[in-house]
């Protein structure tokens, strides 16, 4: 866990950003299928050439949309989400041994990132207790009288987040589904970045809205705005 409050405006170029993400690093990112990912961001990422990273996602996006550019360009070595079906990209880097992918119930995922985030080892969590493939090299505990693995906390190097606004101290206010993920993941980054549609003046965001403090937040970035098609629009 960790508590950044020292920084005053921490706004700054997206290129800048994404000079804290090195191949081979792990890194985070929040959202769902594209929903909450931060374009402006992966478009940097995808951009600065970068790869080989370990990427902790709710899902591989779609193949245009999203995380899923990065993993349609190969530059994901390995994948720990709990959905892949909507980027078949995915599934046959998978099949072909280009792609490792670790998958974990949305809920459990969801919960050893938020324990990465408050500083935790781990959790505790029956689902797949009975199955020999999810039991497969976890440690087991029981606890009054009933058997649960151990799922280890999940933090990253960097992690990636996408705010509907955003004051210059990092404080982040969510606009509806696209708040998903991405107050766990801000938590769980050694450095967190988060991407806005709007950044204001420190006293402009209402406090009742904030759901991600600025202690948890290292960087602001302006975002552009989408660069793909949504799979409901027209073509």
């Amino acid at each position: 866990m960790k508590v950044n409050a020292e920084k005053k405006n921490k706004v700054i170029e997206g290129a800048k950003a994404a000079e804290f993400i090195k191949d081979r690093m792990t890194v985070m990112i929040g959202g769902f299928g594209g929903v909450g990912n931060p374009p402006s961001l992966i478009r940097e990422l995808m951009d600065s050439g970068v790869g080989e990273i370990t990427l902790i996602c709710n899902d591989a996006g779609f193949p245009h949309i999203g995380v899923g550019q990065l993993v349609t360009a190969k530059r994901i070595k390995k994948l720990i989400a709990s959905h892949i079906g909507s980027n078949p990209n995915a599934g046959k880097q998978m099949t072909d041994g280009e792609l490792e992918i670790i998958f974990s119930p949305q809920g459990t995922l969801a919960e050893r990132i938020r324990a990465g985030g408050a500083g935790l080892g781990g959790i505790l969590t029956d689902i797949g207790a009975e199955n020999p493939i999810v039991e497969a090299g976890k440690k087991k505990i029981e606890l009054d009288g009933k058997e649960y693995l151990v799922e280890p906390a999940l933090t990253a190097e960097v992690s990636l987040v996408y705010a509907k606004k955003a004051d210059t101290l990092g404080n982040l206010v969510y606009d509806t589904s696209a708040r998903n993920t991405n107050p766990l993941v801000a938590m769980a980054g050694d450095i967190t970045i988060a991407e806005a549609e709007e950044i204001v003046e420190p006293g402009e965001l209402d406090p009742e809205e904030i759901v991600t403090p600025g202690a948890f937040v290292d960087y602001i970035v302006q975002s552009e705005g989408v660069n793909w098609t949504w799979a409901w629009e027209k073509k």
